[in-house]
């Protein structure tokens, strides 16, 4: 049976990029966000791609929202008869001072990166257990440990991400439920130029990746599961610089955030 991926924060970049790269594989997929506008392009172009009308469920929702995450894999549910995977990509950033910056954004910051996650998790569970198994697949950043001045709630929204997976990954292993976390880096997607806070847009040298390789990653782990998946070794290099050497990398941190 084709199995069914449910994947927030459809509408653009990584997300939009996994169900297009999914929709291909041969999966199924149900896809929420807020703009409706968008995920109406986004069933076209599957529709295009895979020549079938049924591969693609677009559902408007909002993750920071625990009933309309409920109603949404419900109605995923109702409409593939299963839901087998959960890709929680929905989030948002943020940058500027964490006493001075505005407490609309780091909220906003806080309901989308964390609530949406738990919403996400809580909705979808259920369902994978009546499969008998299931996959939750959690989209964290490599600032996730990061010493991050200028970036802290952020970096500490992605450490709540990675902290639950790691949790879950033990408590639903007789759920037959695998867990997998990405540690993420720069991407070429809307995120930086809707960044909330001051400083919106970044300059940064720092090498970018585009979402159409995230987004094959993710459906490699569907196939494989891992643990965590870090994509490149530059990445990599980020995550043990931020453990081994936190105020070195807290003080470059500091300069391009700034």
């Amino acid at each position: 049976m084709e199995r069914v991926v449910f994947i927030t924060g459809a509408s653009s970049g990584i997300g939009r990029a996994t169900a297009l790269a999914f929709a291909r594989a041969g999966y199924r997929v149900a896809g929420t966000a807020r703009r409706k506008d968008r995920l109406v392009s986004l069933t076209d172009e599957i529709a295009n791609i895979t020549g079938k009308e049924n591969m693609f469920l677009a559902l408007v929702g909002d993750v920071t929202d625990a009933d309309s995450m409920q109603n949404a894999t419900a109605n995923t549910v109702k409409h593939f008869g299963r839901l087998d995977i959960l890709v929680a990509n929905a989030g948002v950033g943020h940058r500027g001072t964490l006493v001075d910056a505005d407490w609309d954004g780091i909220e906003t910051l806080l309901r989308t990166n964390i609530d949406g996650v738990l919403h996400s998790v809580r909705a979808c569970v259920p369902h994978m257990r009546e499969n008998g198994s299931g996959h939750i697949m959690t989209i964290s950043s490599v600032a996730y440990n990061l010493v991050s001045p200028y970036a802290a709630s952020y970096a500490a929204s992605k450490a709540f991400v990675t902290s639950i997976a790691n949790s879950l990954r033990i408590e639903l292993v007789n759920d037959n439920i695998e867990v997998t976390d990405f540690l993420v880096g720069r991407t070429e997607t809307e995120f930086n130029e809707k960044r909330l806070g001051d400083g919106a847009r970044s300059n940064s040298s720092l090498p970018t990746m585009t979402p159409e390789m995230v987004a094959e990653a993710i459906v490699r782990a569907a196939e494989k599961p891992k643990n965590t998946v870090i994509l490149r070794f530059f990445d990599r290099l980020i995550v043990w610089g931020n453990r081994l050497i936190p105020g070195i990398i807290g003080e470059l941190a500091k300069r391009q955030y700034k």
